[in-house]
């Protein structure tokens, strides 16, 4: 992770392949572009993938979870329980249909506590979304369960972990919905792009329809279709698509390279008593696009964080202090600082933030660090860096 480091002839051959067709858009224009498809191509591709029945592609993660959501019918006033470690998108896609993001602690898997979710559903709740943060998973059998109990949708923020499974089953394919982004730092990219997978035919149907302004999508003429019902504009384009094409198929060589280099830097690590490593549910297994591992506390894991920028050693994180993806520093959603006005349900919805503490997930965000795992690092370079970390974490425990 990311795919477009090892950008090479396959994806060149795919996107001038549409340039020379000359059909950028995905839909239409049948008699241009001579049987030429490659949104439809990539569908296909993901459906093998994910062995899932149907998939969807819009213009990004963040459009994927609205798509998602709409699709069935998640909307004003409703509740989606996600969790406080993820990206700003989960809870800006949740927002963007009027819906009220509810956000709870998280374990020691950095994913949704089983016991938070349900100690936040209400009835006004309609879907508990797990985020599959850095490339692992949730206890998703608990998860399961308790959809499964209170009647409510489970919905796979998967963006982060293409590639990871849960008892043989992808990430993302597991729940009612999954959903994917194939932006420029993803395992696999399209530059921008996303992906709602489902195996319910009529979640697929509605978010085929509503990601192309409600188009039917039936016959070959795009001026005579019909709108059952509203949508907006959620399209990926065929250039995206074909750069997607090419790397989909590349997906296990790139797996194979993050095992690797994730491999090599866990054993490393392991070595060292006071790290220890996420958990992973039984039966799960990573896509290693990520690894992450524990220190004794917060002020330790900051000071490996300021000794791995001193030694030269890149794309490791404290999530604790970071503005994209955890709670603490998210002002603009608690403040609500909306360019636009918000509706009184969510307003009301979101008042709790105000006072709401998170101090599980400040026990297991603060004592993290979490390091990309690159694609293009040959062994070599791993193993050295590897060596750094192990050095660097020592000298700051002073063993």
């Amino acid at each position: 992770m990311p795919g477009f480091e090892l950008f090479g002839d396959k994806e060149r051959q795919e996107v001038n392949d549409v340039l020379d067709n000359g059909v950028i858009m995905r839909y239409g224009f049948d008699g241009m572009r001579k049987g030429h498809w490659k949104a439809k191509e990539l569908e296909v591709e993901l459906q093998h993938t994910f062995q899932s029945k149907h998939v969807q592609l819009v213009s990004s993660g963040t459009a994927a979870v609205s798509v998602a959501l709409a699709s069935a019918g998640v909307g004003a006033g409703d509740e989606v329980i996600m969790p406080t470690f993820t990206f700003v998108a989960s809870f800006e896609a949740i927002m963007m249909l009027g819906a009220i993001p509810i956000l709870v602690d998280i374990d020691d898997t950095l994913g949704l506590d089983p016991k938070a979710v349900e100690a936040a559903i209400t009835h006004k709740t309609k879907a508990i979304m797990v985020v599959q943060m850095c490339g692992s998973m949730a206890n998703m059998d608990a998860l399961q369960n308790i959809s499964d109990s209170h009647n409510l949708l489970l919905v796979e923020d998967a963006c982060q972990a293409i590639g990871g499974t849960y008892k043989g089953k992808s990430l993302g394919s597991i729940g009612d919905l999954g959903c994917f982004s194939f932006d420029f730092v993803k395992t696999i990219t399209c530059g921008e792009g996303g992906a709602v997978v489902t195996n319910n035919e009529t979640y697929y149907t509605n978010a085929d329809h509503y990601s192309d302004h409600g188009h039917d999508h039936v016959g070959n003429d795009r001026g005579a279709e019909s709108h059952p019902f509203l949508g907006y504009n959620f399209r990926i384009s065929e250039l995206h698509a074909a750069v997607g094409l090419a790397q989909v198929k590349r997906l296990p060589e790139f797996l194979e390279i993050q095992k690797r280099n994730f491999n090599i830097l866990q054993e490393a690590l392991g070595t060292i008593p006071e790290v220890t490593f996420r958990t992973v549910p039984e039966g799960g297994e990573e896509s290693c696009a990520f690894l992450n591992f524990f220190l004794p506390d917060l002020e330790t894991a900051r000071q490996v964080i300021q000794g791995f920028k001193e030694g030269g050693i890149d794309v490791c994180w404290n999530y604790y202090d970071n503005n994209w993806h955890y709670i603490r520093k998210w002002e603009h959603l608690k403040e609500l600082k909306s360019l636009f006005p918000i509706s009184k349900e969510v307003k009301e919805g979101l008042k709790y933030l105000k006072t709401k503490t998170f101090d599980q997930s400040n026990h297991y965000i603060g004592r993290n660090i979490s390091c990309l795992i690159k694609l293009s690092w040959t062994e070599v370079e791993v193993k050295d860096r590897a060596e750094k970390m192990v050095e660097i974490i020592k000298a700051i425990l002073k063993i």
